[in-house]
């Protein structure tokens, strides 16, 4: 099997990166192969020398961010710190994704249902397990008196739903800076969660 040279590799990644844009701006759906090659400057056949379909695209954008964010969530659940601690992270970590890398993590939300069979299963499932293994965390904290005696499911769909809300941070003229939002924002997640001495 031959070696994709780095000029291959650098050219298919800014194609992504394209791709990634115009999935966030238009849809997975709305969006053609035709529109892509105008995008990058190329005919809409040599995009093929690159990429072998518009699901492919979606496919590599969905799975370097679960990957991203399934990788990080091991750390922590292998860390010895308290649960507030770990989860206080894990929200910085999401928070700065979304600053950091918005138009993926974006697409990866929202357009993964697009996904085809097994990557759309494979995808699913994944979701579902990053949700619970962040669950487990916030009821390993109620169990050791750290965090009230809330349901933790409830707490991550809250949590991740408020996250997504930096969004209208993106789009907003007047706005704090980044260090600021992420601060404030874990402030206010996590104090709801803090069981008071």
């Amino acid at each position: 099997m031959s070696v994709p040279s780095k000029k291959t590799a650098s050219k298919k990644e800014f194609i992504l990166q394209k791709a990634a844009l115009m999935f966030r701006e238009k849809g997975f759906a709305a969006t053609s192969m035709r529109n892509l090659a105008d995008s990058v400057g190329i005919e809409a056949a040599s995009l093929y020398n690159h990429i072998r379909s518009k699901n492919e695209m979606l496919e590599s954008v969905c799975f370097a961010v679960a990957n991203r964010f399934n990788m990080h969530m091991s750390l922590m659940e292998a860390d010895h710190q308290k649960s507030i601690v770990r989860i206080e992270t894990l929200l910085r970590f999401h928070i700065n994704q979304m600053i950091e890398h918005f138009t993926e993590v974006t697409v990866s939300d929202r357009e993964w249902k697009h996904l085809k069979n097994p990557a759309l299963t494979n995808f699913h499932h994944q979701r579902r397990m990053y949700r619970k293994r962040f669950a487990a965390i916030i009821e390993k904290g109620i169990k050791s008196g750290e965090i009230k005696k809330i349901d933790a499911a409830t707490a991550v769909i809250i949590m991740l739903h408020a996250v997504n809300g930096i969004e209208s941070w993106h789009r907003s003229k007047a706005k704090i800076n980044a260090q600021e939002l992420e601060n404030n924002m874990v402030l206010i997640l996590t104090n709801g969660l803090r069981k008071q001495e």
